[in-house]
């Protein structure tokens, strides 16, 4: 009877893989309670995480987004502004519980990389203990200075700068601290900035499907001003990058209507393809 019974445990175990296995591929259909913090290269995306969930028939999708301007939209200024509204509401959102995923934005970091990311995961633990917390990581601010950012750095490319940001600053400095800290709490990266950078270069090398702009109004250009802000196009691509870092939305069957010729879908999708998968949800 022993030999039989340890063929059930292996048909039970190939079972439930297929199932853990069928879930991620075609994606997850209940929704999360979200609280999102963080500024003007975090907030679109946000919003549009919002609809997209919508379209998929994701059920009971919530989201709390708070959001500054700047810098201020930072973590750590966040948490040391410790009298503004934005503060106060934040604490209250983690205070009442219920909080399955706590984003924020992961640019420019403090010169202690972890400085106010620990602070509010600690805070956010005490009454969400299985929170789960995701870093998004913009582009590089004023795209038009891309090419002397390159130099400065010593690069050879925004593609090879922005990758050794992610790695060395962002997943090796960041990341890594935190899990240290908070080694029983999920951390992943969404990697945001690539939607920019990608389109950018579709648009240098002539190859985008649309009449795309490189700086311009919001429904036809890359950027809407010098400081980098996202056109329509870069929203969409990010936004599908959100939705299946976070739901695991199958893109390359999504029939999600972007509203551009140039398929976003497909953009999106090698994007996340090529992350790192130790830094994914």
């Amino acid at each position: 009877m022993i030999k039989p019974l340890v063929h059930m445990l292996i048909l039970l175990l190939a079972i439930t893989s297929c199932k853990d296995h069928n879930e991620i591929k075609f994606g997850k259909n209940e929704g999360y309670n979200m609280l999102l913090i963080g500024n003007s290269f975090f907030n679109p995306y946000a919003q549009k995480l919002d609809i997209l969930t919508t379209y998929n028939g994701i059920q009971d999708h919530n989201q709390t987004l708070i959001t500054r301007g700047g810098e201020n939209g930072r973590p750590l200024n966040f948490w040391n502004d410790s009298t503004t509204i934005e503060h106060l509401k934040i604490k209250s959102v983690l205070g009442g519980g219920g909080v399955d995923i706590f984003g924020m934005t992961a640019g420019k970091l403090p010169e202690n990389p972890i400085d106010g990311f620990k602070e509010w995961i600690e805070y956010a633990l005490k009454n969400n203990p299985n929170i789960i917390i995701f870093l998004s990581v913009p582009n590089p601010d004023f795209p038009a200075q891309w090419d002397a950012l390159v130099e400065d750095y010593e690069f050879d490319s925004i593609q090879e700068l922005y990758d050794n940001f992610i790695n060395e600053n962002i997943h090796n400095s960041l990341v890594n601290s935190l899990r240290e800290e908070f080694p029983s709490t999920k951390i992943f990266t969404i990697p945001t900035g690539w939607a920019a950078i990608n389109l950018n270069q579709l648009y240098e090398d002539d190859l985008l499907l649309d009449d795309i702009n490189f700086n311009g109004s919001r429904e036809n250009s890359i950027f809407t001003d010098e400081k980098g802000h996202q056109g329509d196009i870069v929203i969409e691509t990010g936004g599908l990058i959100w939705l299946n870092s976070i739901y695991n939305i199958d893109l390359t069957s999504n029939d999600y209507d972007t509203g551009f010729n140039t398929d976003l879908n497909a953009i999106a999708n090698d994007i996340i393809n090529k992350h790192d998968p130790y830094y994914t949800f």
